[in-house]
């Protein structure tokens, strides 16, 4: 059996809203194997990031964790004081955020926090992190790294500071990374070279990744499991051939059956009918009732169980297909 690296437990979180308490995640719970890439995939607002940012402890109100726990190398990150909290993020886990002009402080330049970063971690002198700050870069693909270390955000193309953000999470070889939707705002030519880039320092680094995104091509492609995400709950985790060749919740079968393929004339794409209900009106009962073409009766009044299929292929629904 694979060693878990990460465990989430019945994870919830609210956000304090004016007209009160919203639930965003509700009892989450999956696990991350070591050196394995999890794919979290799900309509934008389902909860992707508000998961990552919780792991990460970078949760700020409104949010708050209300239940559950985060177990990281069976140590649950939720009882650790602030301290430890700080000297294991962006050591032991990492995260490359979606946007790396808002993610990068403008004011210095990219060697500088690169250097920042491996001090606040390693003992080491300033001279021997400027090394491998340039080293990270060119590792991470950067031409001329001594002249980019230089350089401001501002002065670096998109795809170039994207680069930069991994050479930082990766400085201290973390164990577990997580990459929120890395390749936002670039162009495909860039995105594939990103996407390359990440599975080839994740198999050099034999670390462990979460890779969220909303493209299934992406997922389909990059990891090795898939967990599907509908308004702050599980849908479905299976290994990510299993997943796209015979998938067993309606909202999956749905979200594959909607992704346009190359080559494929169809004169209208398929669509999800209806839309995902606010956070502060979320029916009771399973969270895609309405817009599931299987739904009954105790759809509508019990959240769904999870059902394991499998070793690995667990889906949570009443009717799973």
């Amino acid at each position: 059996m694979a060693e878990k690296i990460l465990s989430v437990n019945n994870l919830t979180v609210q956000f304090h809203l004016k007209k009160g308490p919203a639930k965003v995640l509700s009892d989450l719970t999956y696990h991350i194997n070591k050196g394995e890439i999890l794919g979290l995939v799900g309509e934008s607002g389902c909860g992707k990031s508000v998961t990552s940012l919780a792991i990460m402890q970078l949760l700020q109100w409104p949010g708050e964790i209300t239940g559950g726990e985060i177990l990281f190398n069976k140590t649950d990150l939720l009882k650790l004081p602030h301290r430890d909290i700080e000297s294991l993020r962006g050591n032991k886990i990492a995260m490359i955020f979606q946007e790396p002009m808002t993610a990068l402080n403008p004011v210095f330049t990219i060697g500088e926090q690169i250097v920042e970063q491996i001090l606040t971690h390693e003992k080491i002198s300033k001279k021997d992190a400027k090394e491998k700050a340039v080293d990270m870069l060119q590792i991470v693909g950067i031409p001329s790294p001594e002249k980019r270390y230089q350089s401001y955000p501002h002065e670096l193309s998109g795809g170039m500071r994207q680069r930069g953000m991994i050479a930082m999470a990766l400085s201290t070889q973390p164990d577990l990374l997580i990459a929120d939707e890395p390749t936002t705002a670039l162009d495909v030519t860039i995105q594939s070279q990103i996407l390359e880039l990440i599975q080839s320092l994740q198999e050099k680094y034999k670390m462990s990744v979460q890779f969220i995104t909303h493209d299934l091509g992406v997922i389909s492609e990059l990891s090795d499991r898939v967990l599907v995400m509908y308004s702050g709950s599980i849908c479905e985790i299976a290994p990510s051939h299993e997943l796209f060749k015979e998938p067993r919740h309606p909202y999956t079968a749905a979200l594959i059956k909607a992704r346009p393929r190359l080559g494929e004339k169809v004169s209208r794409l398929s669509t999800i009918e209806g839309s995902v209900a606010s956070l502060d009106q979320r029916p009771q009962g399973c969270p895609f009732q309405n817009r599931c073409p299987r739904v009954s009766s105790l759809c509508r009044s019990t959240p769904p169980p999870t059902v394991n299929l499998s070793n690995e292929h667990s889906v949570n629904c009443f009717h799973p297909l």
